[in-house]
């Protein structure tokens, strides 16, 4: 694992414990109707055997589970022991329980055989991982022809006006809301994340590089979110 991946993983590690609660906060709860369009772009099918890459605490792993029903079987990835535990204690609490299994894996190297997975998830991983390309081509190499995948992630939007409320939200209400849990330096990474992550059309370049036969990219909430939808052939 690379310095950066190892920094990364630290970050998500120390935020575990609140992750669910600030997401709540700075979305206005928002992030559930996004994580559900997400599902439903992937079209998914009772009996499916399906991948959240990134998991952190497993909201997307678990919506997906429950579409799957109990013919199905979720694999929910990350490299955050603490938020995997989240994750696994969370899904305990449901009854019955969810087809779910938390592995903890790299999404650049995943360990799973090719043409493994009839869908696959990603919600706020693809701007955290290291190698953009080498994520979609992962990716693609697991999932099985004709599969479809959908990542939902923030985005920087292209109107002015727009970029300027979305760094005013950042600096004031969420590098605050983060300082009061002793987050403060967990979260401040967030705005250049954002600078450096590529734009819509960009991505839907890189996973066509990547192999994806279609890729379309959503945005949503103004822009400030976007899904990209990809589908191998």
């Amino acid at each position: 694992m690379t310095t950066d991946q190892k920094q990364i993983q630290a970050i998500f590690d120390r935020i575990a414990p609140v992750y669910d609660q600030l997401n709540d906060r700075l979305s206005l709860g928002q992030h559930r109707v996004w994580k559900l369009m997400t599902v439903k772009w992937i079209d998914l099918s009772i009996g499916d055997v399906c991948l959240d890459v990134c998991c952190g605490s497993g909201d997307l792993a678990q919506l997906v589970a429950q579409r799957v029903g109990e013919t199905g079987q979720v694999f929910g990835v990350d490299f955050s022991s603490e938020q995997l535990a989240i994750a696994h204690q969370r899904s305990q609490n449901q009854h019955p329980p969810l087809p779910i299994t938390w592995i903890e894996a790299d999404a650049l190297n995943l360990p799973f055989p090719d043409n493994h997975f009839d869908c696959a998830t990603m919600g706020y991983g693809l701007r955290n991982v290291t190698n953009i390309p080498r994520c979609l081509q992962e990716l693609h190499r697991v999932l099985k022809p004709g599969a479809k995948a959908a990542m939902l992630d923030f985005h920087r939007p292209s109107s002015p006006l727009l970029r300027s409320f979305q760094q005013w939200y950042l600096d004031n209400i969420v590098v605050p809301n983060a300082k009061e849990l002793g987050l403060t330096e967990e979260y401040a990474y967030i705005s250049p994340s954002l600078d450096k992550f590529p734009i819509g059309s960009e991505q839907v370049h890189l996973a066509r590089q990547a192999g994806f036969d279609k890729a379309t990219h959503y945005q949503i909430a103004s822009g400030m979110m976007g899904v990209l939808v990809v589908a191998k052939a």
